[in-house]
């Protein structure tokens, strides 16, 4: 048997601007008036159907593009301050550069000077020898004296300072011993001669002085007990 066909489905839309009934003016549905611009330009359709297809995988309408965000705005008090520390900061480093660097200079300058002093005092130590030893032979004496005086006093104020007395403790470090004794009268190493002066510049030492030592001698007073001692045993025998 066979069946009938089915009838297409038609759909019957009414498009008439005015309406029959009221004579009114009727605005059509979107749906419907989309349809009717097809109808009227199929082109329209084509071009449209992209944006149908973007709506309809977006699940409705594009979203509306985001707005443009706001500059950030920059408080030009909050930058002028920035600039104003970080010139102050690199003012003040190049300040304690400069103060090293000052410092530095006047140190080498003075280590300079104190060598050349130091090196000319060294060179007139044997002049000062002959002047001691004559003073101590009474050959210094009249203008010859004065000028020796001038030439002593104005070493003596660049920081020339003579060393090595008698009486004075026996130092290894500033003193060189060529003469060596022992008495009862010294309770340790002490100069008893001073056979050639010794200079220092400031905390250099130019030159030791030669003295002569003299060590106490415990043996001295230990013979003597043994001394007194002995008469007394010999007596108990």
């Amino acid at each position: 048997m066979t069946q009938p066909e089915e009838q297409p489905h038609v759909v019957v839309r009414d498009r008439r601007r005015i309406d029959p009934e009221t004579g009114e003016v009727r605005t059509p549905p979107a749906d419907e008036e989309a349809q009717a611009k097809a109808d009227a330009d199929p082109t329209a359709e084509t071009a449209a159907s992209p944006e149908a297809g973007a709506e309809s995988e977006g699940g409705g309408k594009h979203a509306a593009p985001d707005e443009p965000e706001e500059a950030h705005v920059v408080d030009p008090s909050v930058e002028l301050k920035a600039q104003l520390d970080e010139r102050t900061a690199d003012l003040q480093r190049l300040t304690a550069e400069y103060a090293n660097y000052r410092k530095r200079v006047e140190r080498d300058r003075e280590l300079v000077i104190t060598t050349a002093k130091a090196q000319v005092a060294g060179e007139l130590l044997g002049v000062l020898d002959d002047l001691e030893r004559a003073g101590a032979h009474g050959d210094l004496t009249g203008a010859f004296k004065a000028v020796a005086d001038k030439l002593v006093n104005a070493l003596h104020g660049t920081g020339l300072e003579p060393f090595g007395h008698e009486g004075e403790e026996f130092d290894p470090s500033v003193h060189e011993a060529v003469q060596h004794s022992t008495s009862p009268d010294v309770s340790g190493p002490t100069v008893t001669a001073v056979l050639r002066r010794g200079y220092r510049f400031g905390e250099r030492v130019l030159r030791p002085a030669l003295v002569a030592v003299t060590d106490h001698e415990p043996a001295a007073e230990q013979s003597a007990e043994d001394t007194t001692e002995k008469p007394a045993e010999e007596q108990q025998d």
